[in-house]
C-alpha cells in the first residue's frame, strides 16, 4: 500500500506543477488526484474530481466556490499517507474509506492569495471575490487544522501560514532544475538568429504577462539605467506592455513564449534579470542565477530569501528611478560565479532529500503524535 499525491489543477507549465512532477518521481507508486488535468500530456494517469466533468472545468474563478466541496467528496481509497501540493484548497482533501484516517501532509505553495492576501494578487480585489473570500476563510482555517504537518515553500509563506491558518510550517524550498540553466543552451537556428538580433546589453524581464508580475517596472529599470529591455513571456497584458514599451525612453524588445533553451540563452546574455513581483518563492530568479546572471528583485517575498543583496544581485524597496539605477549598477558588478553557487542551494536534489526526510519522519511518527 502506497500514498496518494494531490494537486490543484494541472497545467502544462508552472512552478507548482514542477513540484508535483518531482513528487510524482519520488513516489511512483502513489495514486494521484487533481481538480482537472489540462497539462497536454505532461501528466498522465492522474484522476480528476467531479469538477472536471462539468462546464466549470478550467474556469478557475467560477469554479472556486465549489472547489472545497469537490475536495471533500473524494472516492474510497486505502493509503498509508496523503500528501497535498496546495496553493488554493487541495489541503481540504478528504477521501472515503480507510484513506480518510491516513496521515495527511501538506506542501503549501501559499494559502490562497486572493483569499488571504488580496493585496498581493489583484484577482482578490473585486467585490465578488471579497465576498467569497470572507465566507471561505473560516472554512479554510478549519481545514488547515487537519494535516499532521505542513511544509512551506519559503519563510515568507510560512509566516502567512502562521497568520492565516495559525499553524507552524517547515520551510522546504521548491526544486529548481539548476543544471538545465547552468549549461550552455542548444538553440535552433531560428533561436540563434533571434538572439543575435537582440541588443548586446539588456535588462531582462521574464514571466507571464499578467498585472501582478509588474513587468512595467522592468521598463522603468531600463530607463533608469539607460539600458535596453527584453521582455520574455506571454499573456493578456501583452498589448498594454507593448503600448508602454512604445513610449519608453529605451528600446524594448519582446520574445513571446520562449522555449527553455531560448530562456536559458536570454538569462545568460542579460546584464541582469529584473524581477519586480512579490512572489511566494520565485523560481525564475534562481534560474537566472544558475545561468550566472545577477538579479534585481523585490526586497519583499520569496526573492529576498534567494537573492543575496550585493552578492548575487540587488534587492529593491520602493522602485524609484534613483534606487533602480543604483540597483542595476550594483547587480551588474557582482561576481557571476557567486550567482551559480547560490543557485545550487535550490536544486532538485536538495528538495528531494529534504522532502523525503520530512515525509518519512511524519508518516513514521504518526502513532506517537496521534
Amino acid at each position: 500500500m502506497a500514498g496518494i499525491l494531490i494537486h490543484e489543477w494541472l497545467s502544462r507549465h508552472g512552478g507548482s506543477e514542477n513540484v508535483f512532477e518531482v513528487l510524482s518521481a519520488m513516489y511512483p507508486d502513489a495514486e494521484r488526484f487533481c481538480l482537472w488535468n489540462d497539462s497536454d500530456g505532461r501528466f498522465d494517469g492522474v484522476e480528476e474530481t467531479v469538477l472536471a466533468r462539468t462546464p466549470l472545468r478550467g474556469r478557475k474563478a467560477l469554479a472556486l466556490p465549489l472547489m472545497p466541496a469537490a475536495w471533500r467528496h473524494l472516492p474510497r481509497r486505502d493509503a498509508e499517507w496523503v500528501l497535498a501540493s496546495s496553493h488554493l484548497f487541495a489541503h481540504h482533501a478528504r477521501f472515503a474509506g480507510p484513506a480518510r484516517d491516513a496521515p495527511k501532509l501538506v506542501y503549501a505553495h501559499t494559502p490562497a492569495r486572493y483569499v488571504w492576501a488580496p493585496e498581493l494578487d489583484g484577482r482578490g480585489g473585486g467585490l465578488a471575490a471579497r465576498a467569497v473570500s470572507s465566507a471561505l476563510r473560516p472554512v479554510d482555517r478549519r481545514r488547515a487544522r487537519e494535516p499532521l504537518a505542513i511544509a512551506a515553500n519559503s519563510a515568507f509563506v510560512a509566516q502567512r501560514i502562521g497568520d492565516a491558518w495559525e499553524r507552524e510550517a517547515t520551510v522546504i524550498h521548491p526544486p529548481v532544475d539548476v543544471e538545465a540553466f547552468a549549461s550552455a543552451p542548444d538553440l535552433s537556428g531560428e533561436e540563434a538568429a533571434r538572439m543575435a538580433d537582440l541588443p548586446a546589453e539588456y535588462l531582462l524581464g521574464v514571466s507571464r504577462f499578467v498585472p501582478y508580475k509588474r513587468l512595467d517596472r522592468v521598463i522603468d529599470a531600463g530607463a533608469a539605467a539607460g539600458l535596453p529591455v527584453v521582455l520574455a513571456g506571454h499573456g493578456p497584458e501583452e498589448g498594454r506592455l507593448r503600448a508602454r514599451a512604445a513610449a519608453a525612453r529605451v528600446p524594448v524588445r519582446f520574445v513571446t513564449a520562449p522555449t527553455q533553451a531560448m530562456l536559458a540563452a536570454l538569462y545568460r546574455s542579460a546584464v541582469a534579470l529584473v524581477f519586480p513581483a512579490i512572489e511566494d518563492f520565485g523560481i525564475m530568479p534562481v534560474e537566472a542565477m544558475a545561468a550566472g546572471t545577477p538579479v534585481v528583485a523585490s526586497a519583499a517575498g520569496g526573492t529576498a530569501e534567494t537573492v543575496i543583496d550585493g552578492v548575487t544581485g540587488a534587492l529593491v524597496h520602493d522602485w524609484s528611478a534613483a534606487e533602480l539605477a543604483d540597483a542595476v549598477s550594483r547587480a551588474a558588478g557582482v561576481d557571476r560565479a557567486a550567482c551559480v553557487v547560490r543557485a545550487g542551494r535550490f536544486d532538485t536534489a536538495t528538495f528531494v532529500a529534504a522532502m523525503g526526510d520530512w515525509v518519512a519522519t511524519h508518516t513514521a511518527s504518526r502513532g506517537a503524535l496521534a
